[in-house]
């Protein structure tokens, strides 16, 4: 009888322990991108649905096992009864250590996805930074670049209008040397 007190006593604590670890997991869940989300939250709605069903066993099973035992205490009689009745009992509780156990297992592997995809999140938030700094060393190349056109403009603008000026200024030469010459032939050839 003590050990069928303890059994209950740890299949309790385990309930308990499967409840908080849903209530965690339901926290990470919550926080996570909408997609990841959305699956993870049908999962532990799944899982408490489970955990909920356990509870309600566990409660028939200490419910009829505490009424069986005052029953026996009280009567101290149909010790074959008790066994069947506690073979059952011990059958029904080792069915319901299993569906616990499963669900744990459950909640473990849903809590291992989550790492994972929070793994995953953090390295997809790393390469975004690298290409976002890789962005910005772009655009701070490129203005260098447009500085540089710009200058290179200047320069090319200030060079043609320098050879215009300078084909005007010996196109003035020329036309002043024709003229002096033309004058000189005039005055020789004219004496």
């Amino acid at each position: 009888m003590e050990q069928k007190r303890q059994k209950f006593s740890e299949i309790k604590a385990g309930l308990d322990d499967a409840e908080s670890l849903i209530r965690k997991m339901d926290l990470e869940a919550r926080s996570l991108q909408p997609n990841v989300k959305a699956v993870l939250l049908a999962k532990l709605r799944e899982y408490k649905s489970d955990l909920n069903n356990l509870k309600s066993e566990h409660k028939r099973l200490a419910s009829a096992n505490s009424n069986q035992a005052a029953r026996d205490d009280l009567l101290e009689s149909g010790m074959a009864d008790a066994m069947s009745v506690s073979a059952n009992q011990r059958g029904r509780l080792m069915m319901s250590t299993e569906r616990l156990n499963e669900s744990s297992d459950r909640i473990k592997e849903s809590r291992r996805t989550m790492l994972e995809t929070e793994e995953l999140g953090v390295s997809i938030l790393q390469d975004l930074h690298q290409q976002r700094q890789s962005l910005l060393h772009a655009n701070d190349t490129l203005h260098g670049v447009d500085d540089n056109i710009s200058k290179s403009k200047k320069i090319l603008t200030n060079m043609s209008r320098r050879m215009s000026r300078n084909k005007w200024i010996i196109s003035s030469i020329i036309v002043v040397l024709v003229v002096a010459i033309a004058l000189i032939l005039y005055f020789k050839l004219s004496k």
